[in-house]
């Protein structure tokens, strides 16, 4: 590492989180001087502590001590070897898939008794099922990283580079993942009668029946709130609540019709093969802007804002203790007078 490099990291508090990836913390959860890189001032040490202090479980987590933990699990996630990182997104495309084959079999059944556009709505409450099962069960989910993987190369202790052949194993396996599972498992609801064909057409169309930069503006807002389901699932400190969050954050996705570059990669590859209105033209088009705005979401209203937010503690932290200090040697001088 150049004298430059090593530079640029101890300015930046948050590289000392590539040392507490090591897992050297007490066991009450605080950060000890040992888990610090040697270039961090004594001063900056303590301030981070200061501000990352999280001792009370009574208490919600502090926003640094979340942020430290969510760039620890970023960092351990790019050390991971591409195969187990593939498999893991992988496993993710097939385990969203369960969302959609549950919400089309609700749908088809929902539309005997109600107007289309109801059932599409009802049936859209099931959408957290897939996600709960994911985000509980840790594959990794692109929409859910995307915030989270940016985080160390925005704190400058991964290079971009990195981050976008991660996020391309990600895409890729929860890509390949969701088309197998509508391959297969939404073939089988075919051949079981759980639902048509021309229902898979109609819930196609209800996603892609609108202008391009509506759609991407509707991923912009599901890759926000996405981003902002994992800042609240890493807040959380039991599973009970971490599946509530997932339910309500996920539910309000599908309540609303937002786009959803996964899922809706399996909605619409679903009637790519069995359908008789998307074109594998279409189809591409679609996941290309789902995907770019998933990420505009993830990255610049979570990652960024809230990683800023930090940065303005850290400072706010060490203005204070400056003006500590000075008046602490005022008082000093005073008496001596």
């Amino acid at each position: 590492m150049t004298q430059e490099s090593k530079q640029t990291k101890s300015n930046d508090p948050l590289t000392s989180s590539e040392h507490l990836a090591d897992g050297a913390t007490d066991l009450d959860g605080t950060i000890k001087d040992e888990d610090f890189p040697e270039q961090i001032s004594d001063a900056d040490k303590e301030t981070i502590k200061k501000v990352a202090s999280d001792d009370n479980l009574s208490q919600a987590k502090s926003y640094a001590s979340i942020l430290v933990e969510q760039v620890i699990d970023a960092k351990e996630t790019f050390d991971r070897s591409l195969g187990s990182l593939f498999t893991s997104a992988f496993t993710a495309g097939l385990e969203i898939g369960i969302s959609f084959f549950v919400i089309l079999s609700a749908f088809a059944l929902l539309t005997q008794v109600m107007p289309n556009n109801f059932a599409m709505v009802l049936s859209s409450l099931l959408y957290p099922i897939g996600f709960i099962i994911v985000v509980i069960g840790q594959s990794l989910l692109f929409t859910e990283q995307t915030s989270l993987l940016s985080l160390p190369v925005i704190n400058k202790i991964e290079p971009v580079s990195k981050l976008l052949r991660l996020w391309g194993i990600v895409i890729a396996g929860n890509v390949v993942g969701g088309c197998l599972f509508a391959a297969l498992m939404i073939g089988l609801g075919l051949n079981m009668h759980l639902f048509s064909a021309s229902d898979i057409d109609a819930y196609a169309e209800h996603i892609l029946g609108f202008r391009w930069w509506v759609i991407f503006g509707s991923a912009v807002l599901a890759g926000w709130m996405m981003g902002i389901a994992a800042w609240l699932v890493t807040s959380a400190r039991d599973t009970i609540s971490r599946i509530l969050l997932v339910t309500l954050i996920t539910g309000s996705i599908g309540f609303l019709g937002l786009h959803h570059s996964i899922v809706g990669n399996i909605e619409i590859f679903s009637a790519l093969l069995y359908g008789n209105t998307v074109s594998l033209g279409r189809y591409l088009v679609f996941l290309a802007i789902v995907l770019a705005g998933n990420t505009v979401g993830g990255v610049v209203f979570v990652a960024v804002l809230k990683n800023r937010t930090f940065l303005f503690d850290i400072a706010k932290a060490k203005e204070q203790d400056k003006e500590a200090k000075v008046d602490k040697i005022a008082r000093i001088n005073g008496r001596r007078r």
